[in-house]
């Protein structure tokens, strides 16, 4: 995808919140807003002060109020074509659809699909899904998964069902929201349900690349395994997360020296080496299980993700079982 070669000065913009959109964080609303604007610009303008509302500046974390003013300073802007997913990457999204309504749209997310563009990749997921339904008013992510984890990913179809589920998953408030994940990890689990509660703090690298390390000055984090099924050399165990860190289930489990199989990142080289002749080819992490309730009208919301047959096939060469 290309971009035309000369940019576009755009005037000041002046936005009113309606009610629907209020509750959002100012950054968050304008990186959906401003979506032809990069990352760094966005959060650029805002410490500048450049992004004032209702006349005065704030800081990025300011959730926005129905009736706010906000002022968009002058930015260049390149006219970049739309981006279409390939047929084939947009047949693989419409076959995963686990749950939809008029609020959001559940998928299994295929293993080695980005959820959206970007670093090099010309699409993913949202822009997938985008391409499918270009009738559609408003398809946003409510969250992300790695891109070698496969399982249930929300994508909201309003704001209200954005804003609300965005509240779930803030850290005060991940009780309303369950979330569950199956994992491979190295060797015989000893014992029963095991909470591991160590705080996580996310590094980016010279390269860009995430880093995620147990610090004691990182963000509190929580989560529960249970085993599930058990072999000498690698135990299926759920992975039911208190908190949504970047990469926590991975660094919780090499954490207590548990590694997760196929994990080039966090993971034991000896024992992904091992775990190939059983024909796994990826990073065992299924995002299975997700349950949520929404309001007006208040609705629960449960949805399972079933195994691809190729993890599938690997437990059964293990020896293991999972029968949810």
């Amino acid at each position: 995808m290309t971009a035309s070669a000369k940019p576009l000065n755009n005037p000041v913009e002046k936005i009113e919140i309606a009610a629907d959109q209020a509750g959002q964080r100012i950054d968050n609303f304008l990186l959906t807003y401003l979506k032809d604007i990069p990352r760094s610009q966005v959060y650029r303008i805002l410490r500048r002060g450049e992004v004032r509302v209702n006349k005065g500046r704030i800081k990025p974390h300011y959730r926005i109020q129905a009736g706010d003013h906000i002022r968009i300073p002058p930015l260049l802007r390149e006219i970049t074509p739309a981006v279409t997913a390939p047929n084939k990457a947009i047949a693989r999204i419409s076959n995963a659809v686990l749950y939809e309504d008029d609020r959001v749209l559940i998928i299994n997310k295929p293993s080695g699909m980005a959820v959206h563009g970007g670093s090099g990749l010309s699409f993913g997921i949202i822009e997938a899904l985008r391409s499918w339904r270009p009738e559609a008013p408003f398809l946003e992510l409510v969250h992300r998964l790695d891109r070698e984890t496969s399982g249930c990913l929300v994508i909201a179809k309003t704001r209200n069902a954005l804003r609300q589920l965005h509240t779930l998953l803030r850290e005060e408030s991940t009780a309303d929201m369950d979330k569950r994940y199956l994992a491979l990890v190295k060797g015989k689990w000893q014992g029963g349900a095991r909470d591991v509660n160590v705080p996580l703090q996310k590094n980016l690298l010279s390269s860009g690349e995430r880093l995620v390390k147990v610090n004691k000055a990182g963000k509190a984090s929580l989560t529960r395994f249970r085993p599930l099924s058990i072999s000498p050399l690698a135990s299926l165990v759920e992975a039911q997360l208190f908190t949504g860190r970047t990469h926590q289930v991975r660094v919780h489990a090499m954490h207590i020296n548990h590694p997760i199989a196929g994990d080039p990142k966090y993971g034991d080289e000896e024992f992904n080496r091992q775990i190939r002749e059983y024909g796994l080819k990826r990073l065992f992490l299924h995002a299975w299980r997700l349950e949520f309730s929404l309001q007006e009208p208040k609705q629960t919301i449960t949805v399972t993700a079933p195994l691809d047959a190729a993890l599938q096939q690997v437990l059964q060469q293990l020896s293991l079982t999972f029968n949810p």
